[in-house]
């Protein structure tokens, strides 16, 4: 199986800043759109690794993540982060859609919402909201069952009916939601806030891994979690434990609670520190 790295798909370093990103990325997106290579069946696939590189590496924790997985897995780190996102998680909160639609009026190209349909088949919709003065547009993935985990990874809700999760870009979104709510009585399922906390490991704890008892002290009441930690896992990673954040509005899915690795100075170090 040949691995995949989002920097070599958009053929950039490492380092590269996000005007890079995007400058990349729209180069491509119009070498390989499909309405340019009707007669190359190749280039569809070509053009959704390159949307999907993009939509992680336009995203600045995203990129983080997939950073940390790409330091400790090298090659096999697309493997791992396609394991916890899922096309949901990968391109929520994208600007991608706009610009699809910016090479759609330049050149004549289908629509983001076209060539969105015929990558990602039923489980992609848009809907629009038109008011007098007041246009947006936003898309939704219907997410399957099918939990996904990277390692380190626990779910504690086990799977899930298709829920789904709307999406309407910028401050006009947060207005148009507010107006629904208010006006018309509508709401939308709203995805739950990703909370944050620490734990804290002994490095041999960290080194051979295993699971480790976690208290979970944002929620509602306290619970007591059994984590599960990837061998040889290194002080500053994070440790994500999918729908364990705050809970979701209007039937919308849970956030996800990531856990930031402290590791333990052994007493000898301790004590030789407090003497420095």
């Amino acid at each position: 199986m040949s691995q995949k790295d989002y920097y070599h798909i958009l053929g950039i370093d490492n380092s590269a800043g996000q005007s890079e990103v995007k400058q990349a990325y729209r180069k491509l997106a119009f070498q390989y759109h499909p309405d340019k290579n009707r007669d190359n069946p190749a280039a569809s696939e070509k053009m959704k690794e390159i949307n999907e590189a993009y939509a992680i590496l336009s995203d600045s924790e995203k990129r983080r993540e997939y950073n940390i997985l790409r330091e400790r897995y090298g090659d096999r780190a697309h493997e791992h982060f396609r394991r916890a996102y899922s096309p949901e998680d990968i391109f929520r909160g994208s600007d991608i859609n706009q610009i699809i639609d910016e090479l759609a009026k330049m050149y004549g190209f289908r629509s983001a919402d076209e060539i969105f349909r015929q990558f990602y088949g039923s489980g992609y919709q848009t809907f629009d909201f038109r008011r007098p003065g007041i246009f947006s547009r936003g898309f939704v993935f219907y997410q399957s069952p099918k939990q996904q985990h990277r390692a380190g990874d626990i779910d504690v809700q086990g799977s899930q009916g298709q829920v789904p999760q709307f999406f309407i870009p910028g401050i006009l979104g947060v207005l148009i939601r507010f107006f629904l709510k208010r006006i018309l009585g509508i709401e939308f399922p709203e995805r739950g806030k990703d909370w944050k906390d620490v734990i804290t490991l002994s490095p041999e704890q960290a080194d051979k891994g295993g699971e480790v008892e976690y208290i979970h002290k944002k929620s509602e009441e306290r619970k007591k979690l059994m984590v599960k930690i990837p061998t040889g896992i290194k002080s500053g990673q994070r440790i994500k434990l999918k729908g364990m954040g705050a809970q979701g509005k209007g039937g919308g899915e849970a956030g996800d609670l990531y856990l930031e690795v402290k590791i333990k100075k052994p007493l000898a170090k301790r004590i030789k520190d407090i003497f420095r």
